[in-house]
C-alpha cells in the first residue's frame, strides 16, 4: 500500500485535506461504461466520513471482477451513503455519452440520502451543487472515495450486461460487457444492432444510415 510522509495511504490524501480544512462528509463519483457500443452508463457516488478506508480499493480497472464483488459488498456496508443511476441506450444517444454520463452522476448525487459537503470527480465537473468540489484527472487512481464509486458502478453495470447476454444471445455480452471486440464485431455482421445498442456510436450509426439508404431506394 502506496503512502507519503504523515503515513496516510496514498489514496486517501485528497479526502484528508478535506477532513482537515473542516468538511465532514465527502463524496467521490465515477462511471462504467462511456466507452462501449452497447448497453448503458452506471454512475455512482460514494459518501465517506473521517476513519472509513478499505486497503484493498483502487480503480476499478485495476482489479479483477472477483475481487471488485467482494469490495462491492464492503463498500456498502462501511461507507456513510452510496447511490448509483443507470443512463439506458436510448437516453445516451439523445443527450451523447458525456452528457449523458454528468446526467447519471447527478441523478446519483441527488438520490442520497445523506448529501456531502464536497465532492470529488474523475475530470468532470456537476453544476447546481453547492458545496465544495474538486474534478481530477484519474480520479480513481488517487481518490479513495472516487474509487470505490468506480467499484460499485463497474460492478453493477457488469451485472447489468450479465443479463442482457441472456435477453439478447449471440453478442456476446457476458464476455466484452459491450466494448467492440472482434467476436462482437462479427456477431454484428451476423445479427445486425439489438434494442441494446447506441445507435449514436460506430458502426452502429453507419448501420442505421445505410439502412434508411436503402429505404428510400
Amino acid at each position: 500500500m502506496k503512502t507519503l510522509d504523515n503515513n496516510l495511504p496514498f489514496n486517501l490524501q485528497i479526502e484528508n485535506q478535506l477532513f482537515s480544512s473542516g468538511y465532514e462528509l465527502v463524496a467521490g463519483g465515477d462511471e462504467a461504461g462511456r466507452g462501449p457500443i452497447a448497453g448503458p452508463v452506471v454512475a455512482a457516488i460514494v459518501v465517506i466520513k473521517p476513519g472509513i478506508y478499505i486497503p484493498e480499493v483502487d480503480d476499478s480497472k485495476k482489479l479483477s471482477s472477483k475481487k471488485r464483488e467482494k469490495l462491492f459488498e464492503e463498500i456498502i456496508t462501511m461507507v456513510t451513503d452510496w447511490s448509483v443511476a443507470v443512463v439506458g441506450p436510448d437516453l445516451i444517444d439523445r443527450l451523447n455519452i458525456y452528457r449523458a454520463t454528468k446526467f447519471a452522476l447527478k441523478v446519483a448525487l441527488n438520490s442520497l440520502s445523506i448529501k456531502p459537503e464536497a465532492l470529488i470527480l474523475d475530470a468532470l465537473e456537476l453544476k447546481g451543487f453547492s458545496g465544495k468540489q474538486i474534478s481530477l484527472v484519474k480520479a480513481d487512481e488517487i481518490s479513495f472515495a472516487v474509487a470505490c464509486a468506480s467499484i460499485l458502478a463497474k460492478v453493477i453495470r457488469d451485472k447489468i450486461m450479465e443479463q442482457y447476454d441472456k435477453d439478447f444471445p449471440g453478442y456476446g455480452f457476458k464476455k466484452n460487457k459491450g466494448y467492440l471486440t472482434r467476436e462482437h464485431r462479427e456477431a454484428l455482421e451476423l445479427l445486425g444492432p439489438s434494442p441494446i445498442h447506441r445507435k449514436s456510436f460506430e458502426p452502429i450509426k453507419s448501420f442505421y444510415g445505410q439502412l434508411k439508404l436503402f429505404e428510400k431506394v
